[in-house]
C-alpha cells in the first residue's frame, strides 16, 4: 500500500473528502517524522513503535577502490513489529 492507497481507503472508511483525507495522513507523518527529528520514541499500541538509533563515527571502506573512508555518525529511524500486528500476519 503506498500513500495514495492509504488516503484513498482513509477518505472511503472515513467518509471524508479525499482534501481532508490526504491532509490527515499529512499531519500523521509530520508528526512523526517532527517526533524522529526530535529524538523521541513514537508508539502505536498493537501495531509498532519507532525509535531512534544512534550510530558513532567509523572507518569503512570503499568497496569499488578498497580506500579507507571515515563515516560520519549518523541517526537513524528503527521499526520495531508489535505483538498484536506479528500475531495478525502470522495467524
Amino acid at each position: 500500500m503506498n500513500k495514495l492507497e492509504l488516503i484513498s481507503t482513509l477518505k472511503e472508511r472515513a467518509n471524508l473528502t479525499k482534501g481532508e483525507a490526504a491532509e490527515v495522513i499529512k499531519l500523521f507523518f509530520d508528526s512523526l517524522a517532527e517526533s524522529f527529528v526530535n529524538g523521541e520514541r513514537v508508539e502505536i499500541r498493537g501495531l509498532c513503535s519507532f525509535h531512534i538509533k544512534e550510530y558513532k563515527s567509523y572507518t569503512g571502506r570503499n568497496p569499488k577502490t578498497g580506500q579507507k573512508v571515515q563515516i560520519p555518525p549518523k541517526r537513524l529511524p528503527f521499526f520495531k513489529c508489535g505483538k498484536e500486528l506479528k500475531e495478525r500476519v502470522d495467524y
